[in-house]
This record gives structure tokens, C-alpha cells and sequence, in this order.
């Protein structure tokens, strides 16, 4: 019952998770964080069986962050989301696969650009202008594909935001009251309202 968006524009990238936490017909929490910083211009949003995804994602983060340390060098996005969809792939073949499904978005100091990354439980990965998780993918994928052009301005990403998630108030049947929504530019990451 989870639903990640993400949207690039001309010069940022805008991450949505709901934060809703429920199994079954019962909601367990409704302040749920399903979002990991793992730099300071990325951001991974994460959706699955909630022991996997916690787990998973602390692991992407703390192996990023040790690459930093190492290296003195903070990955792009690009390169961080083929690192865990390796380590995702890779885990696959193991006695202890992750069932994860993420969103990987941020903005690339180096080319000046915004990247948004869609990485399945299977490992696999695509670059895309935008992109749902979840059972909102099922909603919002078309309004996405309708009004979503390269060059949108932050303004122009907001409403489209705000367009999927009153879709899914509208459409879904279960209630998801609360997104958490990042915007990630070449200033960094931050938290913004609706």
C-alpha cells in the first residue's frame, strides 16, 4: 500500500513517499520515514517488506558514506544508484535476498543536472524523466506522462506533485493521508510543504 513519486525538471529533482506504515487491513504507524539522505545532493526512497527496506537502506547508507570518508569523493547519483543496484543484484543470489524497491534521486554537481533513478526488487534499474513506486504507479504514471515536460520550473514540479497525490485521494482506496516531500538542487536537499 506504498507510494513513491519522483519528478526532474530543469534544475531539481522532487521526491514524495507516503508515510504510511500498515500490514494487512491495520495501520501500525503513520509517521514513517521511507527515505535515506545518503549525500548531500541524493536521496533514496524506499518501499518493500519494512525489515528489508530499513535494513537495506542503512546499509546503502553507511556504505556511501564510508566511501566518502575513504575517497574524499561524494558519489553522483548515478553512481550511487548502479552501486546499490548491484549490491541489490548481487543479494539475489544469496540465501537472504532483499525484496526493495527504490527511487533514487539528485543532482549531479558535475553536470549541473538532475537525475532520478527507478531500481526494482530484481536489481533492475532505469533512468527516467520521472517515475512511481508502489501502488501509486498504477494512478500517477499517466498524469506524469501527460503533464510532465524537461524544462519544468520547481512551481511547475510542485503542482504536478500535488496533482498525483490528490489523484490518489481521489482514486485509491486506502487512505494516505501525509507524503514526505524532498527537493534536491545544486544547494543541496531539503524538506518541503506541499
Amino acid at each position: 500500500m506504498e507510494c513513491l513519486f519522483g519528478i526532474t525538471g530543469k534544475d531539481f529533482t522532487l521526491l514524495a513517499a507516503d508515510t504510511t506504515s500498515a500490514r494487512s487491513i491495520v495501520v501500525m504507524k503513520g509517521t514513517e520515514d521511507k527515505s535515506r539522505q545518503l549525500n548531500n545532493h541524493t536521496v533514496m526512497l524506499f518501499t518493500g517488506e519494512p525489515g528489508d527496506t530499513v535494513n537495506f537502506a542503512e546499509y546503502i547508507q553507511r556504505n556511501i558514506k564510508l566511501y566518502k570518508i575513504r575517497n574524499d569523493i561524494d558519489l553522483s547519483p548515478r553512481a550511487t544508484a548502479n552501486f546499490t543496484r548491484r549490491e541489490l543484484a548481487e543479494s539475489l543470489r544469496s540465501r537472504h535476498p532483499y525484496s526493495v524497491n527504490m527511487l533514487i534521486g539528485g543532482f549531479d554537481t558535475k553536470t549541473s543536472k538532475p537525475e532520478l533513478f527507478w531500481v526494482d526488487y530484481l536489481g533492475a534499474m532505469a533512468s527516467l524523466p520521472y517515475g512511481a513506486q508502489g501502488y501509486g504507479a498504477y494512478f500517477c504514471t499517466s498524469l506524469m506522462d501527460r503533464y510532465h515536460y524537461a524544462d519544468m520550473d520547481l512551481e511547475a514540479g510542485k503542482e504536478l506533485m500535488r496533482k498525483c497525490i490528490q489523484e490518489l485521494k481521489t482514486r485509491f482506496i486506502v487512505n494516505l493521508p501525509r507524503f514526505k516531500v524532498q527537493v534536491i538542487t545544486k544547494d543541496g536537499t531539503q524538506e518541503i510543504e506541499l
